[in-house]
């Protein structure tokens, strides 16, 4: 039925209905952007990191599994596999697979580069924004601990991911002279 929201609520997976400003729905629809800019990242890289590509797609699938794991009233009655270390650890691995292709950071560097590596750092802001919101929804309600993990561990890999590329792609870092890291 169209319209149902009309009212500002929306439904919950497996009954029940919230306000759209609802933390839980906040926290899903966060989500929802950083996998729309991941879509976008994805449609940027793939002629020319297909390997990027593939890992991004399994990041898509991870944030479909978390929101709607957010979306459920009772995640019981989910059929989908719940964020679980084995998500935390693939994510562990791929950071330190790629940060060891990347010279080490002595500055802050600012995000941009290639349009591809911007983005890159734009769905890593996304991803902070989204995991802050998943982190205040956890001290009102029951949120799975791997989920605040996870996105935690996301940020990161896209960080990574955009100085991946942007060294491949041969564009510089801009380093901040502010202060260096150590």
């Amino acid at each position: 039925m169209y319209g149902r929201g009309d009212r500002g609520e929306t439904d919950l997976f497996g009954g029940g209905r919230v306000p759209k400003n609802h933390p839980r729905v906040e926290c899903y629809g966060e989500l929802d952007e950083l996998s729309s800019i991941i879509g976008l990242c994805r449609s940027l890289l793939k002629k020319r990191h297909r390997d990027l590509d593939e890992i991004l797609r399994g990041v898509q699938e991870a944030l479909f599994r978390i929101g709607a794991e957010l979306a459920s009233a009772d995640r019981s009655r989910l059929t989908i596999e719940l964020a679980s270390e084995n998500d935390v650890e693939a994510l562990d691995k791929l950071i330190e697979e790629f940060e060891a292709r990347l010279p080490p950071l002595k500055h802050f560097i600012y995000p941009g580069g290639s349009l591809t590596g911007s983005m890159l750092h734009v769905a890593r802001a996304v991803c902070r924004r989204a995991e802050r919101s998943a982190v205040a929804l956890s001290l009102t309600e029951q949120v799975n601990p791997y989920i605040l993990s996870y996105l935690n561990r996301l940020s990161t890999l896209l960080f990574i991911l955009a100085r991946h590329v942007n060294l491949s792609e041969g564009v510089g870092e801009e380093i901040w002279r502010g202060r260096g890291l150590g």
